[in-house]
């Protein structure tokens, strides 16, 4: 074992996470030698957790909630990707330096690539937000509109990213072809049988639904969405797809995509 190196994905709560499921699958599979672990941590003991990465040391970290914008204050450097994001969720070493890069914007775009949208819009302005903004904007899109129930909020992430921003209340009046959800809403738990965009909203037009939740896989407004005739997708791609960008800046390995896809939807049915 003195060659195996260790990753880990710091957050809380981090009891749902499935991370560790397809890294760990990963090592075995690709035949590298590392381990990837949960590391639960509270707002006081994140600077102490960078400063024992250094010293372990740790040989790449994830980062989720809520921990993605401060964690910026404690690498060396951020991507401009990251910069533009305002956010990272991945580290990893370069020539000594703690890096911090942005996959959930590799992850995002990921089942967009080859599919062509005029108008996006985009519901929530929590720290994915600034992930699917970013792609979005990456992938070229006449519109990109953002709507959120705290308008404040959507205001001021709509300025920093120069897209347009209209009330909660209006968002079913976006002509849009592509509905991300980027809120928490239709996450199994108390929220599951929630919404963000009423059935009605996706009459009239077709396009894309895509939530970034995914576990259920196939929520309320996915099925609302699939009902009305819309194409849909779920958020496992995003997922899978930033694990395997971080995995790969971490090790130079390929993670195999098939199995690592099996491996979410095996754990997911499992959950029920």
């Amino acid at each position: 074992m003195s060659g195996t190196k260790l990753y880990c994905v710091i957050g809380q709560p981090l009891g749902h996470s499935l991370s560790p499921l397809i890294h760990n699958q990963a090592f075995a599979e690709t035949g590298t030698e590392g381990v990837y672990l949960a590391f639960p941590q509270t707002e006081e003991h994140l600077a102490a957790f960078f400063e024992a990465m250094r010293i372990l040391p740790i040989s790449g970290c994830n980062i989720t909630l809520p921990f993605k914008v401060r964690s910026m204050d404690y690498v060396d450097r951020v991507s401009e990707r990251a910069r533009r994001v305002g956010a990272i969720n991945t580290v990893y070493w370069q020539d000594g330096a703690l890096v911090g890069e942005n996959t959930d914007v590799t992850g995002f775009m990921a089942p967009l690539l080859g599919r062509k949208f005029r108008q996006a819009l985009v519901l929530g302005a929590g720290g994915v937000s600034r992930a699917a903004l970013a792609a979005l904007q990456e992938l070229g899109l006449e519109r990109i509109c953002l709507a959120n129930r705290s308008h404040d909020r959507a205001l001021e992430l709509a300025a920093e990213f120069g897209t347009d921003c209209v009330p909660w209340e209006q968002r079913g009046e976006v002509n849009c072809d592509l509905v991300v959800n980027a809120t928490s809403l239709g996450m199994k738990g108390a929220r599951e049988d929630d919404t963000p965009y009423e059935a009605g909203f996706f009459t009239g037009r077709t396009g894309l639904a895509y939530d970034i939740v995914y576990t259920p896989e196939q929520t309320r407004f996915l099925r609302e969405a699939a009902a009305a005739g819309w194409q849909t997708q779920s958020g496992v791609a995003m997922f899978v797809e930033q694990a395997r960008a971080a995995f790969a800046l971490w090790t130079g390995v390929p993670m195999p995509a098939e199995s690592a896809y099996a491996a979410v939807r095996r754990a997911l049915a499992e959950r029920g």
